[in-house]
């Protein structure tokens, strides 16, 4: 039996794997109504928050998301979250297919001793205090002196990226001004990479590498380099290894910014320290080694322990199918991997299982009333994108000349203007 038309679609998260979903499914099925839904009043989510503040060009990606959440068979529902606005069980009974593109919002534990110590923060929690997030502190922790990095791969670079800064680097950004003049005021004095990989293969992308060497800050060193001949048949491993020699060779000009020291091959055993963090101690190819610190970033990637839906989206998995009418994608489905490019490709695979099942007849064939069959108190509360709009103009008219936006840091001040609440 063909499914009742239209398909009732919902999506939990709007960020780009949700989007990419719902950009999916809206191009390959023959009718649907599309709700994508997210706790925050704000769509967007990892581009808004996750995305480093100065990178305004990736975030550019919104543009194509304002197209689709213009389209009149597309709803956004913001400000509910499952757990507390309504229960999984309800959505799945409402829609045809529900999608979990939440992500993954938690920093990932180290796994050694002394990861408890004050003075230890994940990637996660800095960049969303320095992108404004209303769910996180208010302000950025001090770092003091010496502030090590444990990680090698894009995000540790980003982190890298601020703590050698200066106040010039952030012009038509929206970065969190509060927490950007906090660090200025004392600014790390000494910065270590710590990188298990050899660096040939490290994860940072070289263009990433190479925009460090193009900073006027920071003086740089790499004790384990060594050979930076090119890979034969890796041809992003050579670049990496060219940037790098780049960023340490002894022609980059002199610096005034912090003295960083990349170190590859580089294992931390423990992080020591009385009643605060003080040093971690590491293994390399020589030895056993202690690096001083003020501070602990680390970079090592995220995990979801918080809600309702962590149990769902605990294991990586090959396919989106939960079961059927249930899916997953994005993070969700494959793990705290891959960038914002790769959320296109995993959705538009999803979106083909969903189809699939569709047209196979798996998909429960019963009429489903969609977004019009949840409770009236989700109507009252959710936040539209109309509503949202509002919200973003607010937030550019509020900006300084030198600033994309400024973001609010207090959900219920975001909710109240978004619906013109005195």
């Amino acid at each position: 039996m063909p499914h009742p038309s239209p398909l009732r679609l919902a999506v939990l998260g709007s960020g780009p794997a949700g989007c990419y979903l719902a950009q999916a499914m809206l191009r390959g099925a023959q009718e649907i109504e599309i709700t994508v839904f997210d706790r925050l009043p704000s769509p967007y989510g990892l581009i808004r928050y996750g995305v480093a503040a100065d990178h305004q060009s990736t975030k550019t990606i919104t543009r194509q998301f304002d197209r689709l959440f213009a389209d009149p068979a597309v709803r956004f529902a913001g400000d509910i979250e499952v757990g507390r606005d309504l229960g999984l069980d309800e959505l799945c009974a409402a829609f045809d297919v529900v999608v979990l593109a939440t992500g993954l919002s938690d920093d990932a534990r180290i796994g050694i001793p002394g990861e408890d110590l004050p003075g230890i923060y994940g990637s996660g929690t800095i960049t969303r205090v320095l992108n404004s997030h209303p769910g996180e502190r208010p302000f950025l922790p001090a770092l003091g002196d010496d502030v090590v990095i444990i990680g090698g791969g894009n995000v540790a670079i980003d982190l890298l990226r601020f703590l050698v800064k200066d106040r010039s680097g952030y012009i038509d950004s929206d970065i969190a001004d509060h927490a950007l003049d906090a660090y200025l005021s004392a600014p790390a004095e000494r910065v270590t990479l710590l990188n298990r990989s050899a660096p040939a293969a490290a994860k940072s992308d070289p263009q990433m590498l190479k925009e460090l060497a193009a900073l006027p800050r920071a003086r740089y060193s790499a004790p384990e380099l060594g050979d930076t001949s090119p890979v034969d048949g890796d041809r992003i491993a050579t670049a990496r290894l060219a940037a790098l020699a780049d960023l340490v060779s002894a022609d980059r000009p002199h610096h005034d910014g912090p003295e960083v020291a990349l170190r590859f091959g580089s294992t931390p055993l423990r992080i020591v320290g009385e009643g605060k963090v003080e040093g971690v101690e590491i293994t390399t190819a020589a030895g056993v080694e202690l690096i001083p610190a003020s501070s602990v970033l680390t970079a090592i990637g995220f995990t979801r322990t918080d809600d309702a839906l962590a149990e769902l989206v605990e294991q990586a998995s090959e396919t989106g199918r939960i079961r059927p009418g249930l899916y997953r994608t994005g993070w969700a489905k494959r793990g705290p991997r891959g960038a914002i490019p790769e959320n296109r490709a995993c959705a538009k695979s999803v979106a083909d299982e969903i189809l699939a099942d569709l047209a196979s007849g798996t998909l429960d064939g019963d009429p489903k009333p969609g977004y019009d069959g949840l409770p009236g108190t989700v109507h009252e509360r959710a936040v539209s994108y109309e509503q949202w709009l509002r919200l973003e103009q607010h937030e550019r008219e509020l900006a300084p000349d030198d600033r994309a936006r400024r973001k609010l840091t207090d959900h219920e001040a975001m909710v109240a203007i978004a619906r013109e609440e005195p």
